[in-house]
Order: C-alpha cells, then sequence, then structure tokens
C-alpha cells in the first residue's frame, strides 16, 4: 500500500504549536494549495489542507514559518475520530507531515510581510507566487555565470598553444 502527500502551498496563519502530556511538540496548521485550473471568472482557486507534525520538526516549524510563508510537505494522509460533547462522532482527515521544507528566502517572506497585498487572498494567491519566482530566477539569472553554449568561457583571455600541441 502507498499513502504519500506531496504539497506546496502557503500558510493560512502561524502554526499552532503545543506540546502533550509527555511532553511531544506537535504544531497544526493549514496550507493553502493553489489548483491547477482557473474557475469560470478566471481567478484559481484553492484547496485549504490541515496539516499536523510532531516532534522536534514541529518546534522548527513553529520558529521558522509564519502566516504566508510558502512551504513544502511530505508525508501521509491520516483518518481519525472522536466523540464530541453532544455525542456525535466526528472524523478528521489531515495530512501528517513527516517532513517540510521552506520554499522561499527570509528576505522575500519579510518583503511579502511588509508588503501584504495579495497574500491573505489565497483565491488569486498564485499569482503573487508567480511574480516573486519571477523576480528572483531573474536576480538569479543576474549574478549566476553565463554558461550559454555559444558564449567564451575564458572570457577573453587568450591561450597561447600551438597546433602542435593538441593531441588530435
Amino acid at each position: 500500500m502507498i499513502n504519500n502527500v506531496v504539497l506546496v502551498g502557503r500558510l493560512t496563519k502561524d502554526p499552532d504549536l503545543r506540546y502533550t502530556a509527555n511532553g511531544t511538540g506537535v504544531a497544526t496548521f493549514t496550507l493553502a494549495v493553489n489548483r491547477n485550473f482557473t474557475n469560470q471568472s478566471g481567478n484559481r482557486e484553492a484547496d485549504f489542507i490541515n496539516c499536523v507534525i510532531w516532534r522536534k520538526s514541529a518546534e522548527t516549524l513553529a520558529n521558522y514559518a509564519r502566516k504566508g510563508t510558502l512551504l513544502g510537505v511530505t508525508g501521509r494522509i491520516q483518518t481519525r475520530n472522536y466523540e464530541n460533547q453532544q455525542g456525535q462522532r466526528v472524523y478528521v482527515t489531515e495530512v501528517v507531515a513527516e517532513n517540510f521544507q521552506l520554499l522561499e528566502s527570509r528576505s522575500a517572506s519579510e518583503q511579502r510581510q511588509q508588503n501584504p497585498s495579495s497574500s491573505d487572498n489565497f483565491q488569486g494567491g498564485g499569482n503573487n507566487f508567480d511574480n516573486n519566482y519571477n523576480q528572483s530566477s531573474q536576480s538569479a539569472k543576474n549574478t549566476m555565470p553565463d554558461f550559454d553554449r555559444d558564449s567564451d568561457p575564458f572570457s577573453g583571455s587568450s591561450i597561447d598553444i600551438s597546433d602542435d600541441d593538441l593531441p588530435f
């Protein structure tokens, strides 16, 4: 049997870190994950997926991730049930996160926190991610060396070698 989940989304609020009676950390959080298609009005909708993470990973997540943080999560789907105060059986399906990865730099996260133009609107939030990605990839292009096929790898420095020294 296979039960694997991979999610990429933004936190809808700060993770809620708590501790069990024996001191084990547990954090609950909700990820807003954009759908791959747009609705009839052209907006991208999102699914809000409840997640839980345990132990040291829970503490780390609570320390470094905030509302709006772009997060990658791997884990499994789990269903549990309990009886509420009215005596009704309640079923809860959630992702039990086994691992997570922060998917944006701290500076990008802080910049988004200072300019929260569309981070609260998760239905249209896909464009915000695309803009941040394009900006960061543009700045990466400016700092990366040019490894294009036609570029000169020696950038103007000449090599003094005769044809007799070549092995072919």
